[in-house]
């Protein structure tokens, strides 16, 4: 039976039986930031699991995309090394929302799997909880098994439950015997073994119960069932295969990696490991790729581009050497794409991400595979099996070579890593890091943590206004804490309500006043730290004391703008995804009064009409003045909406959402228009690379942006002027002009080649013979290197068999050509020769090296001591 077919076969199943079929949920959890990937059938459920009165529906089956590569629930160690462990897996499942429970879950369980799929009812087994006896007696009664073959376990197999508190039950589980020949041979061999000989196929999760903080268990009064079978091992025992590698969901994949790696699989063990290694990592990078991810240092990109690189890796040890990962991943389309069809949508997008992280990683592990066989071998020679801790780190350090990759490695050598030795170095390099933070600014910190002992958080009135009265709750000079400052001083100041914003979010923080009955005070930043808003400022005029009244004014000028850049750059992350796709994330910001700077997550520059779209969409959702709300919500209702989040972020319970009419959405503490008109014109500045993967856009808005138009408006006009033409038509004029000025010089290099080969037989008639080698050394000012080389090469040409040393000067700069033919290369070396003319300047090929100097003085005598260089070296 086809995978296809078992898909299938299994929702038709449980849709007759009265269950509404679901789509698969995303990879990507949606409104769970917390949770990396979808690990399991039952994480669409989780509301309905908890309350499932509210659910929609009473039975639901599914068939869901599944990932585990990372956190809790991670295989990828055992990938490829056993014939069940996968990244990414396909599990079937169906549910019961407080509608039917154990009796019927079980009946339909072994309805399909016997009568539905025709396996041997002689060769399934079944385990049960050891405590659920209800379980065990549906199974004697209802469907007949012996009790020899009702195996029970403990809360480690047969006990489920979500959290460490909340609903949770026991399991049973269905496994077949696939026979003595499959397992490991013991005479003690049985269900709960860790060979594949009891192979589970599908658990049954009977959640009956609340756990409280005390481990008490409370029966649930609308009990749930959760069930979960892989696909892949179904498929494999319906295809009488016993590694889930040899069903159909791989052969295609793997016959594809044995074409481009000359390998044939089945002959060779650490060559099958790696490419069921390679198989699997591809229909995870493929998945994960439809749906938006990109490769990065954090979260699930990080998870992505470990899974690429361990691919390339053991790529690397089946022998292929360039980026092939790429052409692999046409064959989960052809597989997977009947019943994905989102596969299909971005395919050109997900193969130019994969062949750029493949030629990316390709330097770093060349250099770094070198060094780590090179150290495996000291140690294997000198009879040691750890890899220090100190070379891992080296080695990531210096030649960023993963961790994960160096254990890898090892464990194919069977030698272990160091890794508290490596934790323990990357600690002592993050303690150097902060070794500058000492002194003033650790005493600050201490004040801080002290304020808010002693006092409340600043409140935070930048909202709603831009001044605002408030008390003076500290002063900061030096890094101490004092009473009162005076004019001229510089100080921080701390009050109990401010309408300056403390920089935080990628936001600036504000600039103005602080002002009293003769006291004016010029704030020229606001920082927050933690809870706490501290003014960094000058005191202009009078004397600041503790627990005066004083009154704050923000710069009403840079805040707007400010306000301005902010929003827009909301703006410029929704029309980014919706031009480049929805892989773009936001990889960093900053927003001040002059410009915004937005860092995303993208594979390859912008092409300019690119750059023209997203700017076209910013102004025109600007020109619609868009209403921009903002609302306190739940963390997750505000992910329910649809906004926003960075993943990896900690978030309080409750978020502020700032939204742009439909048009955008995301969680942010920070200041914004009212409605998008306000922002003006918004023009791109400039667009380009920050590191591999991530691009960085400048932009600016409002005056600023109308500014920068203008300058560049007098810029053509000036341009024009110079060329005699209209604005619009400066550039077919200076087309023009580059196209002569190419012409005159390549007009100039023939001159300059005539007259050069015009002067060689004049040059060699100065050509001297040392033993038998004929030697030129000759100085030719006013030749660059360029001239020199081209000069060498005509004179090497004329002078059949010898040795030529030139030298040129050229604006106080001494340049030296030294060439050898090729019957003389044997026993003379043009670098060599070179440095000892130049005094061990220059090097090169042994038939052509050169160098330059600054000693135009002694540029002659370098010249004549060629010849006593040679007759040396002809005597040796």
């Amino acid at each position: 039976m086809k995978s296809s077919e078992t898909r299938q076969i299994f929702i038709d199943f449980f849709q007759k039986k009265g269950h509404a079929h679901l789509p698969s949920l995303s990879l990507i959890p949606k409104d769970d930031p917390t949770l990396l990937f979808t690990n399991a059938g039952m994480v669409q459920f989780k509301s309905n699991l908890l309350a499932p009165e509210t659910a929609p529906y009473k039975r639901a089956v599914t068939v869901q995309k599944c990932m585990r590569a990372g956190g809790k629930h991670n295989d990828l160690e055992n990938v490829g090394r056993t014939a069940r462990h996968h990244t990414f897996f396909e599990m079937l499942g169906n549910f019961s929302f407080g509608d039917y429970f154990k009796k019927e879950a079980i009946i339909w369980a072994w309805e399909f799997m016997t009568e539905r799929l025709k396996l041997s009812k002689d060769k399934l087994i079944v385990s049960v909880y050891e405590k659920d006896d209800d379980a065990a007696l549906i199974w004697q009664k209802e469907i007949g098994i012996k009790t020899e073959k009702i195996f029970r376990g403990g809360e480690k197999d047969n006990f489920w439950q979500m959290g460490d508190t909340g609903p949770c039950g026991p399991c049973s589980e269905i496994l077949i015997d696939q026979g003595a020949g499959v397992g490991c041979g013991k005479p003690d061999c049985a269900p709960g073994c860790d060979c594949d000989r009891f192979l589970e196929l599908w658990n049954l999760v009977f959640m009956q119960y609340e756990k409280d903080v005390s481990g008490k268990l409370t029966p649930l009064p609308k009990p749930c069932i959760d069930t979960g079978m892989g696909l892949e091992r179904l498929s494999a025992v319906l295809q009488g295969k016993h590694s889930n590698f040899h069903s159909d969901l791989f052969m295609l994949i793997i016959k594809e990696v044995e074409g481009i790696s000359k390998k044939t699989y089945g002959k060779n063990h650490n060559a099958d490991v790696s490419i069921n290694v390679i198989a699997d990592h591809i229909r995870a990078i493929a998945f994960i790729l439809s749906e938006g991810l990109m490769p990065s240092n954090e979260g699930r990109g990080y998870v992505l581009r470990r899974v690429i690189r361990r691919a390339a890796r053991h790529g690397l040890m089946l022998g292929i050497t360039e980026p092939f990962l790429y052409k692999v991943i046409d064959s989960v389309f052809n597989i997977m794409s009947e019943s994905y069809p989102e596969l299909l949508e971005n395919t050109k997008r997900t193969k130019q991400i994969l062949k750029f992280e493949e030629e990316r990683f390709s330097h770093t592990l060349s250099a770094g595979t070198l060094i780590l066989d090179e150290i495996i071998r000291g140690l294997k020679s000198s009879g040691e099996n750890t890899i220090p801790g100190s070379e891992l780190f080296k080695l990531y350090d210096t030649y960023g070579f993963p961790i994960d990759l160096a254990r890898d490695t090892a464990r194919d050598h069977e030698i272990a890593v160091d890794e508290k030795g490596f934790e323990k170095e990357m600690q002592i390099q993050k303690t150097r890091a902060r070794a500058s933070w000492v002194g003033a600014e650790a005493a600050i910190a201490e004040i801080y943590k002290k304020l808010l002992k002693e006092t409340c958080p600043t409140k935070f009135s930048g909202y709603e206004t831009m001044s605002a009265e408030g008390t003076v709750k500290a002063v900061i000079k030096n890094g101490i804490s004092v009473d009162e400052a005076k004019e001229g001083d510089e100080v921080e100041i701390v009050l109990n309500e401010t309408p300056f914003y403390g920089e935080s979010g990628g936001q600036v923080g504000d600039k103005g006043v602080i002002k009293a009955e003769a006291l004016r005070i010029e704030v020229k930043d606001t920082k927050k730290i933690n809870e706490i808003i501290s003014h960094v400022c000058l005191i202009k005029k009078g004397v600041v004391k503790t627990g005066m009244k004083v009154y704050a004014l923000v710069d009403n000028e840079e805040r707007k703008a400010t306000m301005r850049n902010h929003t827009a750059t909301h703006l410029l992350q929704s029309a980014l995804r919706h031009v480049l796709g929805e892989h773009v994330k936001q990889a960093g910001s900053l927003v001040e009064p002059e410009r915004l700077r937005f860092d995303f997550t993208h594979f390859s520059p912008m092409e300019d009409r690119e750059i023209q779209e997203v700017e076209d969409i910013v102004n025109e959702k600007i020109m619609e003045n868009l209403p921009v709300k903002t609302s306190l919500m739940s963390i997750d209702d505000a992910i329910g909406s649809g906004a926003i989040a960075l993943f990896g972020e900690k978030y309080g319970e409750e978020v502020r959402v700032v939204k742009a009419g439909d048009f955008t959405s995301e969680l942010c503490g920070g200041t914004h228009c009212s409605a998008t008109g306000e922002i003006g014109l918004f023009k791109i500045i400039s667009e380009g690379s920050v590191a591999a993967g991530i691009r960085r856009i400048e932009a600016t808005t409002g005056t600023q942006a109308l500014g920068l138009v203008r300058a560049e408006e007098n810029e053509l006009k000036s341009v024009a002027q110079l060329l005699k033409v209209k604005e619009l038509n400066a550039s077919e004029r200076l087309k023009k002009f580059i196209a002569d000025i190419k012409s005159l010089e390549k007009e100039l290099e023939r001159l300059k080649s005539k007259a050069i080969a015009g002067k060689a037989d004049t040059v060699l008639s100065n050509v001297i013979t040392v033993g038998n080698i004929n030697v030129l050394s000759q100085r030719i000012d006013g030749y660059d290197m360029k001239a020199l080389r081209q000069f060498g090469d005509t004179l090497k040409d004329k002078i059949g068999s010898g040795i030529l040393v030139l030298g040129s000067v050229l604006d106080s700069q001494v340049s030296y050509v030294t060439m050898v033919t090729k019957d003389l290369t044997a026993h003379f070396n043009a670098g060599e020769i070179l440095r000892a003319v130049t005094g061990g300047k220059g090097g090169g090929r042994p038939d052509m090296a050169q160098g330059g100097t600054k000693d135009v003085e002694g540029i002659d005598k370098a010249l004549k001591s060629v010849y006593d260089v040679v007759k040396r070296q002809v005597k040796t």
